[in-house]
């Protein structure tokens, strides 16, 4: 074993073992389901803020879009950042702080499907049972894209077997979510993003200079992708630059409709419910808008100016430049650019450091994501349903069973070593979005919405997102959160005028409205 390995080796322990400490330490924070899922509603603006862009962000911040910009698909990545940061601010500005008042009028909710019961008086529990359902398949789908960046990360970096790394992500993230709760994967997840943060602003410096200053930079660009269009770096990249040239508008608009995802995203919008005041929302939005304007900035640098900083400077182990550019010009290669380029930017131990900023985007993800579900799960299924006067321990014990077994799941989807990051964090982004944010924003804004419409359209909405995702061809390219989102919103709307309305649901919607911001 060498000295650049036993290097990296020390940063990643230093690493996980903080994060599994910080679980620990919260342990016993614990002592009501209120605060392992929300932690009492007294997170403040900074790790609301913080903890809201990094469980968003995920691996593919860092791995998938980077990975999509170095095979040429710097259109994509532009619009589909644009989207995401125009969504990003109207979440922030229309659903925090009316969440935060809505969930607390109703119910004092604490869960998204809990809430949405609340908010349309759901007798039945048929929405609680569908949205906790949806929850635990799309988080599912999620999760295992984390597991597969721990996976690609430890791999790409100390030469592990795939599964090898897989295991250690699960144990590490299991250890911190399952102990700590909410209050863990809030400070967990500040602490990722501000590593995260870090990363992306030195390394995007280090790679400007190194190729001689902009103009230089983008020259380099330039250079590269007319030998990738002419086949020198192989077909796998020719043809990805080659559709990155003919870039369509339905391309455009399904890069932009990413954005469309945060008005139904679970596991970001409870950071909402969670914030200490309604007063600290507009400081925690200003705070998660800049970091996530710069991080996205610094994805787009590295993915574009890896291809040519590692043509000039590859050499990983003494492995050539061509001989790193080759290796790294398929798809689920391609997303490991990122460690690639840390790796020959930097010291072994400081690359190591910058490395776990990879592992930091793919826990913040996975654990938020592991809280939600277990919450749905034991919250509004078996406190809801099975067992109404079930103690809080007996909660509790049922949420971390269920993290566990979600988490073993993931970890099946995750073990084919070919999985795309970006394409199991498209699918679920998109069942979220298309089911649950037309539901969320009429549940903030519209008083006549009702149980029967809201059930209406989260089943059509599901079945079209997940259909219209398996067809191809002509309008089927349209990314599936559109048509979702759209037939959610209309079946939603015409079965609500078509039912009739609570009485004391729109009392309760009239007080609400009325409470101090």
């Amino acid at each position: 074993m060498t000295a650049q390995i036993i290097a990296k080796i020390l940063a990643f322990i230093l690493y996980l073992g903080f994060m599994i400490y910080i679980g620990l330490r919260n342990a016993s924070k614990n002592s009501t389901s209120a605060d392992f899922f929300l932690g009492g509603r007294k997170t403040g603006p900074w790790v609301t803020a913080l903890s809201a862009e990094a469980s968003d962000s995920s691996a593919w911040l860092l791995m998938g879009l980077p990975g999509l910009c170095y095979l040429g698909g710097v259109k994509e990545t532009f619009w589909t950042a644009l989207g995401l940061i125009i969504g990003t601010y109207l979440s922030w500005l229309f659903v925090a702080k009316p969440l935060r008042k809505c969930s607390i009028a109703f119910g004092d909710s604490i869960t998204i499907p809990e809430f949405l019961s609340n908010r349309f008086k759901d007798k039945s529990h048929i929405l609680s049972i569908i949205s906790v359902t949806f929850i635990v398949l799309f988080f599912t789908i999620y999760t295992a894209s984390g597991f597969v960046a721990c996976a690609k990360l430890f791999n790409s970096v100390f030469g592990l077997p795939y599964h090898a790394g897989l295991a250690i992500g699960l144990i590490v993230i299991l250890c911190y979510t399952i102990t700590g709760g909410y209050t863990a994967v809030c400070s967990t997840d500040f602490v990722q993003g501000t590593l995260i943060f870090i990363a992306f602003i030195v390394s995007s410096v280090v790679a400007i200079v190194s190729l001689g200053g902009i103009p230089n930079a983008i020259e380099s660009v330039k250079n590269f992708q007319a030998d990738a269009i002419v086949g020198k770096f192989g077909d796998t990249m020719k043809n990805a630059f080659l559709a990155n040239k003919n870039y369509k508008p339905m391309s455009i608009i399904s890069a932009l409709a990413w954005g469309l995802g945060y008005f139904g995203m679970p596991h970001i919008i409870v950071r909402f419910m969670g914030i200490r005041s309604n007063s600290e929302v507009k400081k925690a939005r200003r705070i998660g808008i800049s970091w996530m304007i710069i991080s996205y900035i610094g994805t787009f640098i590295i993915g574009t100016l890896g291809t040519a900083y590692l043509f000039k400077h590859g050499t990983i182990l003494g492995t050539s430049a061509d001989t790193v550019i080759q290796g790294i010009t398929n798809y689920g290669d391609a997303e490991t650019v990122f460690s690639a380029t840390m790796q020959n930017m930097y010291p072994a131990f400081f690359a190591g450091l910058f490395l776990c900023a990879i592992l930091a985007a793919s826990m913040s993800t996975a654990d938020s994501q592991l809280l939600a579900a277990s919450s749905a799960v034991s919250q509004d299924i078996y406190k809801g349903l099975i067992k109404k006067n079930a103690e809080e321990k007996d909660v509790l014990t049922i949420s971390r069973l269920v993290v566990f077994l979600i988490a073993l799941v993931a970890l099946f989807l995750s073990l084919d070593p070919n999985s795309s990051i970006f394409s199991l964090v498209s699918f679920a982004w998109s069942g979220f979005g298309g089911t649950f944010g037309p539901l969320v924003l009429l549940a903030l804004y519209w008083k006549r919405t009702t149980a029967p419409g809201a059930i209406a359209g989260l089943i059509s909405g599901g079945i079209v997102d997940v259909v219209w995702h398996y067809l191809h061809g002509g309008i089927f390219d349209l990314y599936e959160i559109v048509p979702a989102f759209i037939v959610c919103l209309f079946v939603t709307i015409v079965v609500s005028l078509l039912t009739k309305q609570n009485d004391e649901v729109a009392a309760k919607f009239d007080e609400y409205k009325k409470m101090e911001d």
